[in-house]
């Protein structure tokens, strides 16, 4: 756990921080509302952003779950003023400080080739629509040869599981890559839940034996992909401050799909047998989907 001062031992250094919405009893159901995004933007020239957090084990120090396996990327040019304005509009909520944003900005003069389209989003409690999930459930209606995700947890609803379901049923290769270790067994328990429904539809689970999987990637056909911090799961879909990045018809795109396709190796994919749950583990499962939002 950091220390209650540690904004201001990082102030001795020149270093601005801020706490995003401090726990606090009385704040009630706002307390749930966490900043879970991940970005790191350079002059508005360079921004990275990906399921990786400032912690030893995203680089594979001290990880006590195998091998951590997370996803970044690295964008440049002007679709970095999204990212840029989402950090801002976070930044001042807490303390005001910038009058005139448009000071962070950085025109690269179109000096970089435009490839397709990339598109960095914003997720927020504020929102009314579901944009975290509409966005994964879209690239999940439009697959027709396959469609490829890889998250560390799977708590989804009706719409999503009938979205991938309906998905496996119409031919598209429909994989999943979770956690062969967990991090949180009641969360892991619930994730392992989803799995008998996917697989009965044609959906094919695989568990990265190799550790913990924390990558938010979404690919499909060779064609759209999303990179992010959202994960499938109640809190990042309705209650979180989130980010990902969408990318259409980009030359990323086969570097996404390499890594799912090395990640598949060291995957095992699951079976009849391995997805079969008895009465006891079945009611289990269904008392703790009830406080899914919890988790």
């Amino acid at each position: 756990m950091l220390s209650t001062n540690y904004s201001k031992e990082l102030a001795k250094y020149g270093i601005k921080c801020i706490s995003f919405n401090k726990l606090s009893p009385f704040r009630g159901i706002f307390m749930n509302n966490r900043d879970h995004r991940k970005m790191t933007i350079i002059d508005g020239k360079v921004a990275f952003s990906g399921g990786v957090n400032l912690s030893d084990e995203y680089i594979n120090i001290n990880s006590k779950l195998g091998i951590w396996k997370d996803n970044g990327i690295k964008i440049v040019g002007n679709a970095i003023w999204n990212l840029t304005v989402m950090f801002l509009t976070l930044w001042n909520a807490n303390v005001n400080e910038d009058k005139d944003i448009t000071k962070f900005k950085y025109d690269s003069n179109n000096s970089i080739q435009n490839n397709g389209y990339v598109i960095p989003y914003g997720v927020a409690p504020l929102h009314k629509d579901l944009i975290g999930e509409d966005v994964y459930i879209n690239i999940t209606n439009s697959a027709k040869s396959y469609l490829y995700i890889m998250t560390p947890y799977l708590i989804i609803d009706t719409d999503m599981v009938n979205s991938i379901c309906r998905a496996a049923k119409r031919g598209v290769d429909v994989r999943i890559i979770v956690p062969g270790i967990p991090d949180k067994k009641i969360v892991y328990t619930q994730t392992t839940s989803f799995f008998k429904v996917l697989h009965d539809n044609g959906v094919k689970i695989y568990k990265y034996t190799n550790g913990f999987v924390h990558s938010k990637v979404f690919l499909s056909d060779d064609i759209r992909a999303v990179v992010g911090t959202i994960n499938m799961d109640y809190r990042s879909l309705y209650l979180h401050f989130e980010n990902g990045i969408y990318m259409e018809n980009v030359n990323a795109i086969q570097d996404i799909y390499e890594d799912f396709e090395s990640t598949f190796k060291d995957s095992k994919e699951l079976n009849d047998s391995d997805v079969k749950t008895g009465f006891l583990k079945s009611l289990w499962q269904a008392i703790l989907r009830l406080f899914a939002p919890l988790f």
